[in-house]
């Protein structure tokens, strides 16, 4: 049986892992990207990583989900804020190959999250799918046919830089965002996550209420705006901050039932993410497995 080395790399953990050919990751585990290192430093521990991995498998490709901009087709970071210095340029496939002789996929990590959940997540079924993850920014990615809109030059869905109330769509929408508004109010900012958070808005703390509020009628009007434009049948929600879909969800329903018309509001299907911290890795799997449909066929 063919395995595939599946590795996921976000700016706080790279997670990697096995996966069989049917898709089924038979191990996973994860690690600090330590971004500060930069892209160099991430290189360098991915390919620690697969060391580790092909000193115990025999494995018949890599595929790998980061952040930053990426041309698939040569498996090159064309951007990257600064979390990540030094990344942009840096060309996964020809390092991959040329040092493992393996074939190798490359693809955005919100794209590989869309795509995982597109196939065999909460996407399933809907066509076109909208999935947006919501983190330290916000991500997008557009599934048309269960595949990914990139775009004219690979940089489709960009979402979060859209300009909303004079400023941008994740400075208004993304967990950090939330995050850095209520430590602002409360001025304990080491004390605050998530998990905080909500526990404080279930006790009825007033500012985290009202901050939540506030974002969620952020992320339904930018939701709304781009669901007049492409029309999908379904959105699905990730990110470590929407794994509390149940305060989000009829807070979320009713204020996109505000910004949307009635036709497009009622033959949406709003959900929330299957595979969470999986997302990444099974969506790179996928992706390769596209690219690579001769290593499936035999």
């Amino acid at each position: 049986m063919n395995k595939y080395i599946c590795i996921d790399i976000g700016g706080t953990s790279i997670k990697y892992g096995i996966a069989d050919a049917n898709g089924k990751l038979l191990y996973s585990d994860q690690t600090p990207t330590i971004a500060k290192e930069g892209g160099p430093g991430i290189v360098r521990r991915v390919k620690s990583l697969i060391d580790d991995q092909l000193k115990t498998e025999q494995c018949g490709g890599i595929a790998l989900s980061t952040a930053g901009m990426v041309d698939p087709n040569k498996g090159i970071i064309t951007y990257s804020g600064p979390q990540i210095p030094n990344y942009k340029g840096t060309q996964w496939k020809r390092i991959i190959q040329d040092g493992y002789a393996l074939p190798c996929s490359v693809e955005n990590d919100v794209n590989c999250a869309g795509l995982a959940e597109s196939i065999s997540g909460a996407g399933k079924g809907y066509d076109p799918c909208l999935c947006l993850t919501i983190g330290t920014g916000i991500g997008g990615c557009l599934l048309l046919n269960k595949q990914i809109f990139h775009g004219a030059t690979h940089s489709a869905m960009e979402i979060g830089y859209m300009k909303m109330r004079g400023k941008t769509f994740q400075e208004l929408a993304s967990a950090s965002a939330l995050l850095r508004c209520i430590a602002k109010q409360k001025g304990n900012p080491e004390k605050i996550n998530g998990k905080v958070i909500f526990e404080l808005a279930r006790a009825g703390d007033s500012i985290c209420i009202n901050e939540i509020d506030y974002m969620v009628d952020c992320l339904a009007e930018g939701i709304a705006n781009i669901c007049y434009v492409i029309n999908p049948q379904a959105v699905i929600l990730g990110g470590g901050i929407m794994a509390e879909d149940t305060y989000f969800s009829p807070r979320l329903s009713a204020a996109l039932k505000k910004y949307l018309l009635p036709e497009l509001y009622e033959n949406l299907h709003i959900a929330f993410a299957k595979h969470r911290n999986h997302a990444g890795m099974l969506g790179a799997f996928y992706h390769f497995q596209n690219e690579n449909r001769h290593l499936f066929n035999k």
